[in-house]
């Protein structure tokens, strides 16, 4: 007699997260669309509101729902972002599976054809953005935060100029795992990344040289990275001798 293995929660659930997924990403429910609440999902599936709490939750973690509480709550489709992206890489590197000399080494390859691109595209607006972003570098900063924002600035203009989304992505990524790392250590900023280093880079892109560009950005990702295995080995001696 042939038996059947019964269907799990979790497959109801993954099935039910995928055609609410598909239905999104076809554009069946735009950003800012209200799904219908959950009872109705679950008649519509012909599953348990269990399960399709369960899809809404995966959805939510994912990015692409996000859920308000009150009269005028409930569940929302939102507008789809790299910070996702960036966070998965950021809880890797959280959990040791990238260490920061493989972070260096993939700065090194991504930020050049970044900026080759950036010299290509730059137009007078972002012209503009990036000398007000070398000038905001020269002014000291007050706190950790406020000089990562200044020296991550040229950074993202050049992201978001070079044209290529998914290059955009991963250098978001690149500069989020950068940040969390120098906010853990909280090392000296002038020794880590003073002043300047960012002006040959964006010479190079104003001159419209994409080859200059390169080469300067790959210049630069090496020296800062040399900086920022040191600086994070000097903090791991430090904590390993403090008994911490």
């Amino acid at each position: 007699m042939l038996s059947f293995k019964p269907i799990k929660q979790s497959r109801i659930s993954k099935e039910v997260t995928e055609q609410l997924k598909h239905a999104i990403l076809m554009g069946h429910f735009q950003t800012g669309d209200k799904l219908p609440p959950e009872r109705e999902l679950a008649e519509q599936f012909q599953v348990s509101r269990v399960a399709v709490r369960e899809s809404l939750r995966v959805l939510e973690n994912a990015g692409f729902l996000t859920t308000r509480q009150g009269v005028t709550g409930g569940t929302f489709v939102t507008d789809l972002t790299f910070e996702h992206l960036s966070n998965a890489f950021i809880d890797l590197f959280l959990a040791e599976k990238i260490s920061i000399p493989e972070l260096v080494y993939v700065r090194a390859l991504v930020e050049p054809e970044v900026a080759r691109l950036a010299a290509l595209k730059a137009d007078g607006e972002s012209a503009q953005h990036l000398r007000e972003a070398l000038e905001a570098e020269e002014v000291p900063s007050r706190t950790l935060v406020e000089d990562l924002n200044k020296k991550t600035s040229v950074h993202y203009i050049l992201a978001e100029v070079c044209g290529n989304r998914f290059l955009e992505a991963l250098e978001r990524s690149l500069m989020a795992m950068t940040r969390r790392v120098v906010k853990v250590v909280e090392p000296e900023p002038l020794w880590l990344h003073p002043a300047g280093m960012h002006r040959p880079i964006v010479d190079a892109v104003l001159a419209r040289n994409p080859d200059g560009a390169a080469e300067a950005m790959r210049k630069h990702a090496l020296e800062f990275g040399e900086n920022l295995i040191k600086m994070a080995k000097a903090f791991r001696e430090k904590k390993a001798s403090s008994g911490l």
